[in-house]
């Protein structure tokens, strides 16, 4: 039994790391999403349950009260959490994951101060690596938790020789890990190096607008990934290795999605302080020759355009996902396909506040999946569209991406709404959105506002349209 135990544990570990993947995979799509994501928590289980086996545990009674309590704590969350506050959970359970793999570093450091043997060059390099990136991953997620949950202000926050000091900082966090490798029972040091990895974490996120929070939320989901699997090579431990190898992976290559979906690279979503004109909002390059005429539609009116209409494309953004609008899309948009309307979804990447915010709302609220079309399937069938409805968009459908090379979102692949014989706008007011930039769409001769918070209004629409 005792010789067969770590071959068990391995193949445990196999197992789980092949759930992983086969759940990875079958959360690319709404369909099977869901089982995707059960079929990854069932491995999770196994690695654990495989891990506790281990000889090397030391307390079963800490750990007992560690899974209780994180499983009391993840419950509260995941039932009490609304669907629009979901960006800030998962940058908050990101900082949490690197929070996790920092003081597994910090205290495989403390186990070797606490025995005559010092760490070895390559140990002390992986325990450093783990405090920076886990430090970062930390203190970034807060911060980002803070500006997504409107704590702290979602504009950038810039101040004077803020990258020479961010330079400064990095230099010496890299001085300071090469003389820890040659002096590696250097306490202070080490405790300095703590301190600096959670500096660059807030210095790191502090410039960085809102607009471009799921950008951030991708690459610190990678960071998070990647720290843990730092931590599994400090613990020895194939399945943390293997898991967080996953993670930032995925994280990586869900945030270079993201960055051509806004047509911008990764360096100029870290340092070039999108959104910092402050959510006044700027006019085209031509000098604000665009005509500033708003035409706006009534309720009735706008019912009848979208019953009597043959192919109605709805385009939600975080206005209704803050209005919590999606039952209600929902259900007119049933009531539209009983009076023999075609309806269709029209997603972009980057709606919302992280990645698939718009697919996740509208999934919650059971609208089919084949009506959910991407950006790419969507835009050639907006020129045979009857009308374009959106609901709280304002960036991810702005003409001026096409066509103004002075746009801050010049460049950004767009909806094409614009194509549409008819578009209706649902919006508040006329604020900018994210980047700040007057939205052309809103004065187009085919384009009617229709004023409101988004709840209200579909549910108004639901009431016009069932008289029909």
């Amino acid at each position: 039994m005792s010789d067969f135990l770590p071959s068990g544990i391995q193949l445990s570990y196999l197992v789980a790391a092949s759930l992983f993947i086969i759940g990875l995979k079958q959360l690319g799509s709404p369909a099977t999403a869901r089982q995707g994501n059960v079929l990854a928590a069932i491995g999770m289980a196994i690695a654990i349950v495989g891990t506790l086996l281990e000889r090397q545990v030391v307390s079963y009674e800490l750990i007992v009260v560690g899974i209780i309590a994180g499983s009391i704590l993840g419950t509260i969350m995941a039932k009490t959490v609304a669907m629009t506050d979901m960006p800030q959970m998962v940058g908050l359970l990101n900082g949490f994951g690197g929070a996790a793999s920092a003081l597994v570093a910090v205290g495989e450091f403390w186990r070797y101060l606490s025995i005559p043997e010092s760490p070895t060059p390559d140990t002390t390099i992986t325990i450093v690596l783990g405090v920076l990136i886990g430090g970062i991953t930390f203190t970034g997620s807060l911060l980002a938790f803070g500006k997504l949950q409107e704590l702290l202000p979602g504009a950038p926050i810039t101040f004077p020789f803020q990258q020479p000091i961010n330079a400064g900082l990095a230099i010496a966090l890299l001085v300071g890990s090469a003389y820890l490798v040659f002096d590696p029972e250097n306490f202070p040091l080490f405790l300095a190096l703590v301190a600096i990895s959670n500096i660059l974490g807030v210095m790191f996120v502090l410039p960085i607008g809102g607009g471009d929070m799921p950008v951030v939320i991708s690459l610190l989901n990678s960071y998070s990934g990647i720290a843990a699997s730092v931590a599994g090579f400090i613990l020895m431990n194939n399945m943390l290795i293997i898991a967080g190898a996953l993670v930032g992976a995925s994280g990586i290559i869900l945030t270079q999605i993201m960055c051509k979906a806004m047509n911008r690279s990764l360096a100029s979503v870290l340092f070039s302080a999108f959104g910092s004109s402050g959510g006044g909002a700027t006019t085209a390059a031509a000098g604000g020759a665009i005509d500033k005429t708003i035409r706006s539609i009534d309720m009735e009116e706008s019912a009848m355009m979208l019953g009597y209409a043959r192919s109605v494309v709805i385009i939600p953004g975080y206005g209704m996902a803050v209005a919590q609008a999606q039952h209600a899309v929902r259900e007119l948009a049933d009531q539209l396909e009983g009076l023999g309307v075609d309806v269709k979804y029209a997603i972009h990447p980057v709606a919302g506040r992280m990645p698939g915010h718009m697919n996740v709302l509208l999934a919650e609220a059971n609208v089919p999946y084949p009506q959910l079309y991407d950006m790419d399937d969507i835009n050639p069938l907006f020129d045979e569209t009857d009308v374009a409805l959106v609901i709280g968009a304002n960036d991810v459908v702005n003409p001026a991406a096409r066509h103004d090379t002075a746009s801050p979102i010049y460049g950004m692949p767009i909806l094409e709404v614009e194509r549409a014989k008819h578009t209706i706008v649902i919006k508040r007011g006329m604020n900018a959105g994210f980047s700040g930039v007057d939205n052309e769409l809103f004065y187009k001769d085919k384009t009617m506002m229709l004023f409101g918070g988004a709840k209200d209004v579909v549910a108004k629409l639901v009431s016009e349209v069932k008289q029909l």
